[in-house]
């Protein structure tokens, strides 16, 4: 992503209270719903930007990460896209803000893999399996698709983890729309089949961590043999 398609939300980052005159009441919803880890990140010392994007963004993810100049970038695409609207459409309102939350806390999963320079990297002891017959011929593509299925596995995680500290009484309900979303339109293989992490975590109490970065990563090398 370049830095020209960008605006950087400034009094997003001020307060949550004070949003931005010019940004949409759709991304206003957006980014109260995700601000708490925003703040989370902030006090914990992350380098965290919220970006929003100005011009219309049809078909990409409404939340998503990037990193530039070692920084991690959570940028809401929501003007022009459909999927920003139907993604809120598909949450129960009385878990609207604690499911932002957890999408939130995926994309700061990916910050934290970036910042620790593992990024793509198994945890230790594993090893990547070698495609299979008949991937041969795609075995650059195939390694490609699986190491971004492993990020998306651990940042699911901590998504999870996020939530069983902050809206324990919630985790049931929240865990089965996790469900919901990663079944929805699944392709096998592909880099949010996610299931494998997602089942393992079941039960909240395998993230009974202080640190939800740490949770998940206890959880995670317990799911990556489950998903090859």
């Amino acid at each position: 992503m370049r830095k020209s398609i960008f605006i950087f939300a400034a009094a997003v980052l001020a307060s949550a209270s004070s949003l931005a005159a010019d940004l949409t009441p759709l991304e206003n919803r957006w980014i109260r719903g995700v601000w708490p880890v925003v703040a989370f990140a902030k006090a914990e010392g992350l380098p965290l930007d919220v970006i929003v994007q100005p011009q219309p963004t049809p078909g990409s993810a409404p939340l998503a990460t990037a990193f530039i100049d070692g920084r991690c970038k959570l940028v809401l695409s929501t003007r022009g896209n459909a999927e920003a609207e139907a993604t809120l459409d598909r949450i129960d309102p009385e878990l609207l803000g604690a499911t932002l939350e957890l999408m939130a806390a995926h994309e700061l999963g990916h910050c934290r893999r970036y910042l620790d320079g593992t990024w793509q990297t198994l945890p230790a002891g594993f090893t990547a399996p070698q495609p299979g017959e008949g991937r041969a011929a795609r075995s650059e593509a195939y390694r490609g698709m699986r190491a971004a299925r492993l990020e998306e596995g651990y940042a699911d995680l901590v998504g999870l983890a996020w939530t069983w500290q902050r809206h324990r009484s919630r985790y049931e309900r929240l865990h089965a729309w996790l469900l919901v979303e990663r079944t929805r339109d699944l392709m096998p293989g592909s880099h949010h089949d996610t299931l494998a992490w997602v089942r393992l975590a079941g039960d909240g109490r395998a993230l009974s961590q202080a640190s939800i970065f740490d949770a998940a990563a206890a959880l995670w090398g317990s799911g990556v043999s489950a998903a090859d």
